[in-house]
């Protein structure tokens, strides 16, 4: 898909026990903050989009927690997405009250597609993200469930394509290979999604330094890039990102 829009630069807190957390590979997780810190700063850093996940909720088969995501809400002026353990209407539309623009939904996808296709169709496909945590396997990617710690045994491109086909606004395309590896994201897979799909690929997994979001915004064709411990340690400010972007002609809102 050619997207001639401005590429989308996204901070990602995990949250886990009402803290940001950023592990490797979805394991040895450490504490990096107070989620409404983070996300006040992040707003007046001028991120495009804040991304709020609430990481263990799909496997301790919770909730998400609804009264950080109010506080949440109220710091930013930015388009909240929130993420972990959606799995029904209700939920979906307590969060959209609460605050959040839109929704991301991961192992209910997979378990329950129809929940994708009811919500896109009752508040509009824009509000719906499906996040695919994927992990190679041999030549292709296999989707994970809970949190990444279950093989669901189906091959991610394929299930990319039918969730889109029936109402997924959007793909946040997690790589468990490269997450907090800093060694750059799966470009290989960002590629595949992006020309093979029609929405929007947010790339997630890996970023380390300026150059591999370039390069996934580039040469993966990505709509947008999400980062996390690159932003949390403050290793580059959103500026610092926008600017090296801006400098190398990719299109960015400043």
């Amino acid at each position: 898909m050619v997207n001639l829009l401005a590429k989308r630069i996204i901070p990602c807190l995990d949250v886990k026990k009402e803290r940001v957390v950023k592990g490797t590979k979805f394991v040895d997780l450490k504490d990096a903050g107070d989620p409404v810190e983070l996300a006040k700063y992040y707003n007046e850093q001028g991120a495009d989009e804040l991304s709020f996940l609430d990481i263990t909720a799909s496997y301790e088969n919770r909730k998400i927690i609804i009264d950080i995501i109010k506080k949440v809400a109220e710091q930013v002026f930015i388009p909240l997405s929130v993420g972990g353990g959606i799995n029904s209407i209700e939920t979906i539309r307590e969060l959209l009250n609460a605050g959040a623009e839109k929704v991301s939904i991961g192992t209910a996808a997979v378990k329950n597609p129809n929940l994708v296709r009811e919500a896109s169709q009752k508040f509009g496909s824009q509000a719906i993200v499906v996040s695919i945590d994927a992990k190679r396997k041999k030549n292709s990617w296999t989707v994970y469930i809970k949190g990444g710690r279950e093989d669901a045994n189906i091959d991610a491109l394929e299930f990319g394509k039918k969730m889109e086909k029936i109402g997924a606004g959007e793909i946040l395309l997690n790589s468990i290979d490269m997450d907090g590896t800093k060694q750059g994201y799966d470009i290989e897979l960002n590629k595949k999604f992006s020309e093979e799909l029609n929405i929007p690929i947010i790339a997630s997994g890996g970023a380390g330094k300026l150059e591999h979001i370039k390069e996934v915004l580039t040469k993966g064709k990505a709509d947008a890039a999400l980062a996390a411990s690159i932003f949390h340690y403050k290793k580059y400010t959103i500026n610092d990102v926008k600017k090296y972007l801006k400098k190398n002609c990719i299109e960015v809102r400043i």
